[in-house]
């Protein structure tokens, strides 16, 4: 597995897959030919189907520039090995077009190149099976994030640092803005309204209103474009951040322990990442919410001294109950339903960690089985629901806005 600086990816919205791997592979063909005319990048697939609406171009012109870059755009045509498929060419003075390069935007800001061959970094995990990791740490008496911090080395810990003061940022700076996310939906910011509605309560409900209210924060800060970590990708972001963050407020855990739970969240991404996919447009939103709410709860179960057992579970019950969610983005915005979903699943995390608790850690499933069942749910959803927005809340959206026309 490669190390979970490539989960965590520090950057901006509003998608992973659509916005921040697209910059990322312009920067990398811009290096190629810095001195180019004119480039033509061809979008395939759900990048097509959607980009716009994720500012799939925006990020390219940011990079290449408006004026000397054609995108051309293919919703209809689905490469081989991934539906996030892209061009890029540079086209002479003549017309021709010179050094094809086809690149695939994989999920959480990662590239794949060629189909084949992932760009080069290096693999700094030897184990990839939650389960043998556990039984590594058994054996030694470890916890989880010391496999990560025996796997990484000490340097880890400042980058997961920086990783947690971003997190916080987005939370914070979501309770404070208001007004209208960008887009044409018109969805207004419901994080301040939510944190103010939830201090009204009495501490049974509060608890909920205010992780709702800080995973909303987040991901209304990447709707508008904001500053975010991938957790493990844009469009899930807020679920580990309003987990982690409701915990350090409430009970007053150092930054150390939260540092800790981070780094066992990120083994359960990168499990998922390595073995199965984070990708929506690959494996439906169940690769994205479904895999952040494992996270979340691995990391909760953690913090609140769980063995290595319930740690382990509470992040298979976290992606098991998120079997099959579809991802229908509308009108191609990384806001309905996907906003609500992060909620939802931070307040999920929070029960699987309960329950897994509660369960001793004792239960049939393991998390490993968990990542191949979602990856072949995943391969088995029809494309309308790999954010693609053909179906689903997409399509039913589209009809009513018909209707009313």
């Amino acid at each position: 597995m490669k190390s979970l600086k490539e989960l965590f990816r520090i950057g901006h919205g509003p998608s992973s897959s659509h916005t921040m791997g697209p910059r990322s592979a312009a920067e990398k063909y811009l290096e190629r030919h810095p001195d180019a005319s004119v480039f033509r990048v061809t979008l395939y697939g759900s990048l097509a189907a959607t980009g716009k609406g994720h500012l799939t171009d925006r990020a390219i012109y940011q990079v290449l520039g408006e004026e000397r870059t054609e995108i051309i755009w293919h919703p209809e045509t689905i490469l081989d090995f991934h539906p996030n498929g892209m061009k890029f060419e540079v086209v002479d003075e003549f017309g021709m077009l010179l050094d094809p390069w086809t690149v695939f935007s994989v999920g959480g800001g990662a590239l794949v190149e060629d189909g084949v061959n992932q760009l080069e970094t290096p693999e700094v995990y030897e184990l990839d099976h939650l389960l043998d990791i556990k039984d590594w740490c058994e054996e030694r008496g470890q916890s989880y994030w010391e496999y990560v911090n025996y796997c990484e080395g000490p340097e880890i810990w400042d980058y997961l640092a920086e990783v947690w003061q971003v997190m916080r940022e987005s939370v914070e700076r979501g309770l404070e803005h208001e007004g209208v996310l960008p887009g044409g939906l018109n969805l207004r910011r419901k994080a301040p309204h939510y944190y103010i509605k939830a201090m009204g309560y009495g501490s049974n409900l509060q608890t909920r209103g205010l992780v709702f209210s800080y995973a909303l924060a987040v991901t209304e800060e990447n709707a508008s474009g904001g500053r975010i970590v991938t957790a493990p990708t844009c469009g899930s972001c807020g679920v580990v951040p309003a987990v982690l963050y409701h915990i350090a407020k409430s009970r007053k855990f150092t930054d150390k322990r939260v540092l800790h739970a981070l780094a066992t969240a990120g083994l359960v991404g990168n499990i998922a990442k390595t073995r199965a996919s984070i990708s929506g447009a690959e494996a439906g939103c169940q690769a994205e919410v479904g895999v952040a709410c494992a996270m979340a709860a691995a990391a909760a179960n953690y913090i609140f001294g769980g063995s290595l057992a319930a740690t382990e579970y509470a992040a298979e019950m976290g992606l098991e109950h998120h079997f099959g969610m579809t991802c229908d983005p509308v009108c191609g915005l990384v806001q309905i339903p996907c906003i609500e979903r992060n909620a939802h699943a931070a307040a999920r995390a929070l029960d699987a960690n309960l329950y897994a608790t509660y369960a001793e850690g004792i239960h049939r499933i393991s998390y490993d089985k968990a990542v191949e069942v979602m990856k072949q749910t995943g391969h088995d959803l029809p494309s309308l629901y790999r954010e693609t927005s053909e179906g689903g809340l997409a399509k039913e959206y589209e009809k009513k806005e018909r209707r009313r026309a």
